[in-house]
C-alpha cells in the first residue's frame, strides 16, 4: 500500500495537481518519489500511486509548485513525466516488457546466468568469474536504486538488502547463488512493471466509450466538432446507432437508449423530452436533440475513470512480503553481522579473518533466497490450480486477499443472470379465451413476425423463443414501422397488428381492471411486457377498433448455478449482496427468487460508494463481482474485484480476478482455494525462516560455516517447494 507523506502543516491546502509519471511500478518507487518531492520548497503534500502512474502534489498555501524542479527531481530518480492528455486518451505508447529496461535486464542477466552454468561444466578453470559477471550486471541497477533511496533518507529497502547480500555472497565465494538471487529479483521487478502498466491501460480504455466527435447544432445547421470541446448549454444531434457524446437532457425526440455501459441494465430504457441521458450510452432508434449539461471532463464516463483511478490508487499493490520484512530484518541482520565481525577480535583471541568470515556467512544466510524462490512456489501452485479450473487470479496478493473476504457484492445482469431477456410468460388478453398451446403459438408467431429483423434485445428474445418452440418460418410483415418509444406495427396475414409497451396502451384501446391487474402483477415481478393488439375498421363511420390479443412477458432470468453458488458462499461464512443498476422491481424480484439481499437503480458511483461504506463499517474485506464497465469503479474500490469471463475488456482489466467459465460457484471456489493456499504459504514461511534462524545462531557461534549456510538455504528451498507442489493436488470437492 502506498505510504503517503504527512502534510507539513495542519492548514487547509489548495487543490492538488496530478502529474503522470512513467516507470513507477511498486511501493518502493512510490516511497522514493514521495520522499524526494516532499523535500522541495513550496510542496505541502505528496501522494504517489504506482498503479495509476501518477503523483499528486499540493502546494503550500499562497505558493506555486516549482514545476521545473519537480520534473528534474523525478528525472533524477529514473522516472519520466508524461503528457496527461496523451495518457488519458490512451495514446501513450505501450512498450512490450522485453523492450523495457527491466525486461532487457532480465533477458541479459538470465542469458549470462545460463552461460555461466554452461562454462562451469565446459571450462571449470574459469572458476566463479562467469557468475561474478552475471551478478554484477544484474546488481548494478539495484545498487543504483538503493543509492537513490539512501540519498532521500530511506536506507532500509529491498534494494539495499539485495545489494549487501549479493556483494557479501561474492566476497565469500558464493557467486553462483548471488547470480541466481539477483536474476530472480530482476524477474520480480519486471513482473511488477508489467502488472502496473496493464492496470494503467485498463483505465485509459474507459475513455474510448465516448465518441471522439459530436454533431453540434448551431442556428439550425449541423457540424462535426470534437466531443471534448462540448460545453454546457450547447446542443447536439444524436442519430440512431450513435453513442451519446455527452451527458445531457433531451430537448426533442423520443428513443430507446442502451444504458448498459453506465448502469449494466440489459433492457434499453425509453427516453423522451426532459429526461437525462449519459455519455457513452447508445441511441437505438430515434433521432434526438440533446442539450449538454456537463463538460467532457465532468461527464459520466470521465467520472467513472476518476473513480477507478482513485480506487486503484487507494488499493495500490500490497508491498511484497520481503520488502516489508526487510524494514526490521535487514537492519537487525546487518547489525548482528557487524557485531560478529568487530567484537570477537576485540574481546578474544579470534582472528579478524575468522570474524569477517562469520559475518559474511551471516549475510549469506540473511539473503532471502528461500523466501524469494520458494514462497512464490506455493502462490504459483495455487494460481495454476485455479487456472486449470477456470479461476484466473492476477497474482499472489489477490490470492491472499480472497480468503479474507467477509462480504461479496454481485452485479445482477450478466453475473447472477444470463445477461439477456428470455420469454417467461405468454398470455391471452381476450375475454373468455383460454390460452391453449395453439393460442400461445399464434401470439408468439404474430409477435415474432412484427419483430423480424430487429436487433432490440426484447425482439431478439421473442424471435429466439419462437424458433425454439416452433422452428417454422415466421410470416412476412408488410408496412413494418417503428412507433418511436412505443413499439412496432405492421400488417401480418392481412391483419393490422401492433406490439407495444403496456404504458402506451391508452391511446389505442380501453382495457378492463382485470387486465390492468394482471399487467401490474407481471411488472411487479420485474418483467418487461410486450402487448399484442389488432387494429380493424368497423362500421360505415370508419371508427377504428383495437382488440387486445395477448401479451408476452420477458425477464433476464438467473443463471442455472446462481442459487447453488450463493449457497456455497454462505457455507464459507461469506455474505452475498446484489447491487444492480436495473430497475428496483426487477432487482427485488430476482433477489427474492435467489434468496439474497438486493438493491437496484444504482449508478456506477453508487455501487462504489456502497463498497466503501461497508469497508468503513468494518464489514470488509469486501469482494465485488461484475461483468460490465459500469462495475469498474466498484471492482476497483473493493479489496478484490472479480469479473465474469464474458464481461467487457475493461471489467476484466480492472478486476483482480476473473471467472472464465462464467460460473457463480467459481466465487466460492476461489475463496476456498485462497484459504488452502495461504495455509501452505504460512507453512513455507515458517520453514524458510526457521532454517534461517537456526543457522544464523549456529553460524554466529562458529558451529557451522559457509558451505553449511548454503546447504541450509538450499535445503529450506527444497522443503518448501515440495510442500508447494503438494497444493497442485487440491480438489474443490469440499469448500472450507
Amino acid at each position: 500500500m502506498s505510504t503517503t507523506t504527512p502534510a507539513k502543516t495542519s492548514a487547509v491546502s489548495p487543490s492538488p495537481t496530478t502529474l503522470r509519471v512513467q516507470g513507477m511500478d511498486c511501493g518502493g518507487c512510490e516511497r522514493k518519489v514521495e520522499a524526494a518531492l516532499n523535500r522541495l520548497n513550496h510542496v505541502e503534500h505528496v501522494s504517489a500511486s504506482a498503479v495509476a502512474g501518477s503523483v499528486q502534489l499540493t502546494p503550500t498555501i499562497g505558493k506555486t509548485l516549482p514545476h521545473a524542479e519537480i520534473e528534474s527531481t523525478i528525472t533524477a530518480l529514473g522516472y519520466q513525466l508524461i503528457d496527461e492528455s496523451a495518457s488519458m486518451a490512451g495514446s501513450t505508447k505501450h512498450t512490450p516488457w522485453w523492450q523495457s529496461p527491466k525486461g532487457r535486464l532480465v533477458l541479459v542477466s538470465g542469458a549470462l546466468l545460463a552461460l555461466a552454468w554452461g562454462l562451469r561444466f565446459a571450462w571449470p578453470a574459469l572458476g566463479g568469474w562467469p557468475f561474478i559477471a552475471a551478478t554484477v550486471v544484474g546488481l548494478v541497477p539495484v545498487v543504483q536504486r538503493a543509492w537513490q533511496a539512501l540519498k532521500v533518507g530511506n536506507p532500509f529497502t529491498i534494494e539495499m538488502l539485495m545489494s549487501i547480500a549479493a556483494l557479501g555472497a561474492l566476497a565469500i565465494n558464493a557467486a553462483a547463488e548471488a547470480a541466481v538471487v539477483v536474476f530472480l529479483f530482476a524477474v520480480g521487478e519486471m513482473l511488477e512493471g508489467v502488472a502496473a502498466a496493464q492496470a494503467r491501460r485498463s483505465i485509459s480504455a474507459l475513455s474510448k466509450l465516448t465518441p471522439s466527435t459530436a454533431r453540434l447544432l448551431e442556428q439550425g445547421e449541423v457540424r462535426e466538432v470534437a466531443a471534448a470541446s462540448l460545453q454546457p448549454g450547447q446542443r447536439v444531434q444524436v442519430r440512431p446507432g450513435d453513442r451519446l457524446p455527452c451527458d445531457g437532457q433531451i430537448i426533442a425526440g423520443h428513443s430507446s437508449i442502451d444504458e448498459s455501459p453506465v448502469n449494466g441494465e440489459s433492457v434499453p430504457r425509453e427516453r423522451s423530452e426532459g429526461e437525462s441521458v449519459f455519455a457513452g450510452t447508445v441511441n437505438l432508434d430515434g433521432v434526438l436533440e440533446v442539450e449538454v449539461t456537463r463538460s467532457a471532463e465532468n461527464n459520466t464516463i470521465a467520472r467513472v475513470i476518476k473513480l477507478v483511478e482513485e480506487a486503484q490508487a487507494a488499493k495500490a499493490p500490497v508491498a511484497r512480503f520481503i520488502d516489508r520484512f526487510a524494514f526490521y530484518y535487514m537492519p537487525a541482520v546487518v547489525g548482528v553481522a557487524l557485531l560478529v565481525a568487530i567484537i570477537p577480535p576485540l574481546v578474544s583471541t579470534m582472528l579478524w579473518s575468522e570474524s569477517i568470515y562469520r559475518a559474511l556467512a551471516l549475510l549469506l544466510i540473511a539473503c532471502p533466497c528461500a523466501l524469494v524462490i520458494s514462497t512464490p512456489a506455493a502462490i504459483a501452485a495455487g494460481l495454476s490450480v485455479g487456472a486449470r479450473n477456470g479461476l484466473l487470479m492476477k497474482g499472489g496478493a489477490v490470492l491472499e486477499q480472497l480468503g479474507k473476504l467477509k462480504r461479496v457484492a454481485l452485479d445482477k445482469t450478466g453475473t447472477l443472470t444470463a445477461g439477456k431477456p428470455t420469454v417467461t410468460d405468454v398470455e391471452s388478453l381476450e375475454a373468455g379465451n383460454r390460452l391453449d398451446k395453439n393460442r400461445r403459438a399464434e401470439i408468439v408467431r404474430l409477435a415474432a413476425a412484427l419483430e423480424q429483423g430487429s436487433s432490440h434485445p426484447l425482439a431478439v428474445a421473442i424471435s429466439d423463443y419462437y424458433d425454439l418452440q416452433e422452428g417454422a418460418p415466421v410470416p412476412t410483415v408488410q408496412g413494418a414501422r417503428a412507433l418511436a418509444g412505443q413499439g412496432v406495427a405492421g400488417q401480418v396475414e392481412g391483419r393490422e397488428l401492433l406490439l407495444v409497451s403496456p404504458r402506451y396502451l391508452q391511446p389505442f384501446t380501453q382495457h378492463t381492471g382485470e387486465i390492468e391487474a394482471r399487467i401490474a402483477a407481471l411488472e411487479a415481478q420485474g418483467k418487461s411486457l410486450a402487448v399484442l393488439l389488432e387494429r380493424g375498421i368497423e362500421g360505415e363511420d370508419g371508427i377504428e377498433n383495437e382488440r387486445l390479443l395477448g401479451l408476452i412477458a420477458l425477464r433476464d432470468e438467473p443463471r442455472e448455478d446462481a442459487r447453488e453458488g450463493l449457497q456455497a458462499l454462505e457455507r464459507l461464512g461469506v455474505q452475498a449482496v446484489m447491487l444492480s443498476g436495473d430497475n428496483a422491481r426487477t432487482v427485488a424480484a430476482i433477489g427474492e427468487q435467489l434468496g439474497i439481499e438486493a438493491e437496484g437503480e444504482l449508478m456506477p458511483e453508487d455501487k462504489a460508494q456502497r463498497v466503501r461504506e461497508w469497508q468503513s463499517q468494518g464489514l470488509g474485506p469486501v469482494g465485488k463481482v461484475g461483468d460490465g464497465i459500469n462495475d469498474a469503479p466498484a471492482l476497483a474500490a473493493a479489496e478484490v474485484g472479480i469479473a465474469m469471463g464474458s464481461g467487457t475488456d475493461v471489467a476484466l482489466e480492472t478486476a483482480d480476478a476473473a471467472l472464465l467459465k462464467n460460473r457463480v460457484g467459481g466465487i466460492a471456489e476461489m475463496i476456498a482455494l485462497s484459504r488452502a493456499t495461504m495455509r501452505n504459504v504460512k507453512t513455507n514461511v515458517a520453514l524458510a525462516l526457521g532454517f534461517k534462524a537456526l543457522f544464523l545462531v549456529s553460524t554466529a557461534l562458529g558451529i557451522t560455516g559457509m558451505w553449511v549456510a548454503v546447504m541450509a538455504d538450499t535445503g529450506a528451498t527444497v522443503l518448501v517447494t515440495l510442500n508447494a507442489l503438494h497444493l497442485l493436488r487440491y480438489r474443490f470437492n469440499d469448500l472450507d
